[in-house]
């Protein structure tokens, strides 16, 4: 079945999502490249047992920097990961491997912001 993106409801929008974690990562953007860094640290509201956002209907409100992905915005996303199901779908891709984040971050209340360079990743599956 090749449904058109326009056609999904919203639950089924969401139910794309295989809660890898890897857009929960804290990136970082060099200022004179544009060039973004991946690191191991995620948002403090991000479960990493269960790779779930545990504010999830309110995390744009309480993490402005949250990004809510949209059948308009995610090929428009330059650091979605290869892999992300959503950029998949919409560039007409079948769905990668299920790699998750758990096991491999830090959550951000225990790295301090001077610190974060310190955990740029080069995750190859990511």
């Amino acid at each position: 079945m090749n449904k058109k993106l326009q056609d999904y409801t919203e639950e089924e929008w969401e139910a794309v999502c295989t809660r890898c974690g890897k857009c929960c990562l804290l990136k970082l953007e060099d200022e004179d490249t544009g060039d973004i860094w991946y690191t191991d640290i995620v948002c403090r509201y991000f479960d990493i047992d269960n790779c779930a956002c545990t504010i999830y209907d309110k995390r744009c409100q309480l993490v402005p920097a949250c990004l809510k992905l949209t059948r308009d915005n995610v090929d428009k996303i330059s650091w979605m990961p290869d892999s992300c199901a959503y950029r998949r779908l919409v560039e007409g891709r079948p769905p990668a491997p299920h790699t998750t984040i758990k096991g491999r971050c830090i959550s951000e209340d225990n790295v301090r912001e001077e610190d974060y360079e310190d955990h740029i990743v080069d995750w190859k599956d990511l």
